[in-house]
Parts: structure tokens; sequence; C-alpha cells
């Protein structure tokens, strides 16, 4: 996800968010829900009433790390763009930002800039979400790393389905610490 600071971005284009602090939010409600669900549904299957279930889920900590990337200008293709974009352009397809444009060249004779050879791939840190995942609960905090790589594994296969499903095309989880 991305955001802007511009209103009348927000406005053309409501899949990008309008601050920073608001997609990081929105980020991690997205992934600490889908690992809820993943957990509610393990203690379902082993006939844990609601009650329980809600006292383990209440004992967990999850913390998403994510840094989205500003828009300062959006355009649908890589274009003719305003002399003014000498930030980070986003390029739209659909809903989805594909691509930036990292330095517009100026057009001969036009006060217009050209994104045509500056074209970049989106940086690796705006495309990675972790996290950590913490728990009081002693019969969780005793799980296997292979337990907690079924959760995660899980987890990730329910993403698609998410509200932004369609942006996650890869996705994969890492277990590490204790």
């Amino acid at each position: 996800m991305v955001y802007t600071n511009m209103a009348t971005i927000s406005a053309q284009h409501p899949g990008i968010a309008s601050s920073r602090n608001g997609v990081r939010a929105f980020i991690s409600r997205l992934v600490m829900q889908t690992v809820f669900d993943v957990l509610e549904g393990y203690g379902r299957r082993a006939l844990l009433p609601d009650a329980v279930i809600s006292s383990i889920l209440g004992q967990l900590n999850v913390t998403v790390i994510y840094e989205p990337m500003q828009c300062q200008k959006v355009f649908s293709t890589a274009a003719a763009m305003p002399a003014d974009t000498m930030k980070e352009n986003c390029i739209i397809v659909g809903n989805t930002v594909t691509r930036i444009c990292t330095v517009p060249m100026p057009l001969p004779a036009r006060n217009n800039m050209m994104c045509n050879t500056n074209v970049a791939v989106i940086p690796p840190q705006h495309l990675t979400i972790g996290g950590a995942i913490s728990t009081a609960n002693i019969i969780m905090a005793s799980w296997s790393r292979q337990m907690w790589q079924s959760v995660f594994n899980r987890a990730i296969r329910m993403l698609p389905s998410s509200p932004i499903g369609s942006n996650f095309a890869t996705a994969s989880a890492v277990i590490s610490g204790n």
C-alpha cells in the first residue's frame, strides 16, 4: 500500500491512503486479524470454548513492521508529467502501483517531464511486511517452530481473500528467534 499527502490524489484513487500511519495501522490490523483467525480455527478444532479462545488470543502481542511508500504524484502511465514532479511518482495500473518514476527528464520545448527512461521497480522495503508475535500463554509459548510455521503458512494462504488480497503476488513467512 501507498499513501499521499495530496487530497486530490486520494480523491482520484481511493485505494491510496491519506497518511503513513493510516497505512501502517491498516496493514497491522490485517496481519493481526489473519493470524487471530488461524489461531481461532485451531482452538475450534480442539473444541475449546469461545471464552478460552478469546482469553488465549488476548494473551498475544503482534507487532507488524512495514514501511509504506509515499506517492507525491500519481499517473496512470509513464507518459508526460508536469514539470514539478521531481519527487517520488507512482505509476498506477488499475488500482495498483506497479512502478515508480525516479527522475523525470525535461521534454524539449514543453513544460512537461518524461518518465519513460527512468521507470524503476518499487523498492523492496515497501514490499516487505515484517513482524513479531509473542504470547503470555504457557501452552502457545511452548509450541514448536513447526507449529508456528503451520500457523503462518495458513495465514499466508488466507491473505489473498483479504481486502487487499490482490496485492499479495507472493508471500512467505520465516520463523526466527527462540
